[in-house]
């Protein structure tokens, strides 16, 4: 690709961009949210148009102007919302759309050989016949890859591949990276965890506010220096220090006061939970993918039906039977699902951030709009919210700017409790240091943050205290972080 430009009302989104990608090269796409990636993909995959620039394949120019002139010239683009019918089978997924008229017989036999044929190719096993809908998130990125090699791609781009895996997950997606890479195939790989890259990759290129950066071998990189490629200013640490004691008195609270669980029961996930996060501490809730970190979250925040176990806060036991008590209980809950759980899309980000608060702007029966919007602009000031105004649609943000807008609903509702579910998923290395920085003066406000995440690094840089889940119960609590490892994290998690 070369001098891609492209526009969008308001927005340049790219700016004389280049990409090179070599046949058997892993090549790392990085830059901070915001930074073009996302468009630079849609431009390749042909779901935008090009203002200017070309593209070219072996040499020669192409032009894409749909996604089927992308598949024509053997592009494979997995985006991270994966593009699959979830009432169909593996095999009629990964032939959708190449049938060879528009009234044709489908030859299932023909079909579920051919998929496993792709499947031997990349090495993994996986029931043609299966439901999609049926499949865990790492089957469905096969069925994805599997997709892309069955229309000949020669160049594959996967948008955050990892977000959603586990550890042993994400061994299994290197091992067909790999396998592609051996067979001449070029891959673009977007990720914001930066042990992957290094792991993975041989080059990397990096864009920053639309524009073109530099691109280099991933051996002439240290990950300080690539920090400092992506963010455009050096980044002395990942995980910023924090200045205050674990327990804050505020408000005339008790010191160490906070959210306590009592064996909490709910679902199949959670079989008995039991731990506390006392004011002015960030307590991680860790362990492997279906250990019931999320539902424990649900279930605090009343989303989900709680069956047995008590609840408390300061102290006094509450009667959580929905998100709306939890919220008056002065509990909120930063999903790990931004865009389906945690905003609405289609409305304007003003709209959103007003929806949990509306009755602090209302006055009569009316919506005093002045007052909601002076509110909005201070936390767009404060968490340095990337917006064109007040009246943006949430969906057109960056995964970083969306987690601000919802952050911000919840501090304006001054809650006591907050519990961030992958505070970073999807986030570039910039504006996970901005949230860190953002949860410490929370802490430091005396308010508890349970902090949930698969990220044993950030883990280790931003607990007080870690609680491990398997299975639905905890197996262990450690309480001296700093002489932890993420190997002993992972002891618990498995036992």
């Amino acid at each position: 690709m070369r001098g891609v430009d492209k526009s969008f009302p308001g927005v340049h989104a790219l700016k004389n961009v280049d990409l090179n990608v070599e046949a058997g090269d892993v090549l790392a796409l990085l830059g901070e949210n915001g930074a073009g990636k996302s468009t630079l993909i849609k431009v390749l995959g042909g779901a935008h148009r090009p203002d200017a620039g070309i593209i070219e394949i072996d040499g020669r120019p192409v032009e894409i102007t749909s996604p089927q002139d992308s598949q024509r010239a053997g592009i494979g683009i997995i985006y991270q919302e994966f593009n699959l019918v979830p009432a169909m089978t593996v095999r009629e997924n990964i032939f959708l759309g190449q049938e060879p008229g528009r009234v044709s017989f489908v030859p299932a036999g023909k079909e579920r050989r051919r998929a496993r044929e792709l499947f031997d190719r990349i090495g993994v096993e996986l029931d043609p016949d299966a439901l999609v809908r049926d499949l865990t998130v790492a089957q469905q990125q096969v069925v994805e890859i599997a997709k892309a090699l069955s229309l000949d791609s020669r160049i594959i781009v996967m948008d955050e591949p990892s977000a959603a895996l586990s550890p042993r997950e994400v061994e299994g997606l290197f091992r067909i990276v790999k396998e592609l890479k051996s067979q001449g195939i070029g891959i673009v790989y977007v990720s914001h965890r930066l042990d992957e890259i290094f792991a993975i990759c041989n080059q990397v290129t990096v864009l920053r506010d639309g524009a073109y950066v530099d691109s280099k071998p991933i051996g002439e990189l240290t990950r300080e220096t690539l920090i400092e490629l992506m963010v455009g200013r050096k980044l002395e640490n990942e995980f910023p220090k924090r200045a205050v004691t674990k327990t804050v008195e505020t408000d005339g609270k008790e010191a160490g006061a906070g959210l306590a669980l009592s064996n909490l029961v709910g679902g199949p996930k959670v079989k008995n939970v039991s731990f506390n996060v006392r004011r002015g501490e960030i307590v991680a809730l860790t362990g492997l993918v279906g250990a019931g970190r999320t539902e424990t979250a649900r279930l605090i925040f009343g989303a989900d039906k709680r069956e047995a176990g008590t609840i408390t806060l300061d102290g006094e036991e509450l009667s959580i039977n929905s998100p709306r008590d939890a919220i008056a209980a002065g509990i909120c809950l930063l999903t790990e699902d931004r865009k389906g759980q945690g905003l609405i899309l289609n409305q304007s980000v003003l709209e959103n951030f007003g929806l949990p608060n509306l009755s602090r702007f209302t006055a009569g029966g009316l919506i005093q709009q002045k007052r909601e919007r002076n509110a909005f602009q201070s936390y767009v000031q404060q968490l340095q919210i990337k917006v064109s105004g007040p009246e943006q649609r949430a969906g057109n943000l960056s995964g970083g700017n969306q987690q601000k807008v919802v952050l911000a609903k919840w501090l304006e509702r001054d809650a006591e409790v907050i519990i961030f579910d992958e505070p970073t998923r999807g986030i570039d290395v910039g504006a996970k240091f901005e949230i860190y920085l953002l949860m410490h003066r929370l802490v430091e406000q005396g308010k508890a943050i349970l902090m949930i995440s698969s990220e044993l690094p950030e883990v280790l840089g931003m607990a007080d205290r870690i609680v491990v889940l398997h299975e639905g119960r905890v197996t262990g609590e450690i309480n001296d972080v700093k002489s932890a490892t993420q190997e002993s994290i992972m002891d618990l998690a498995v036992k």
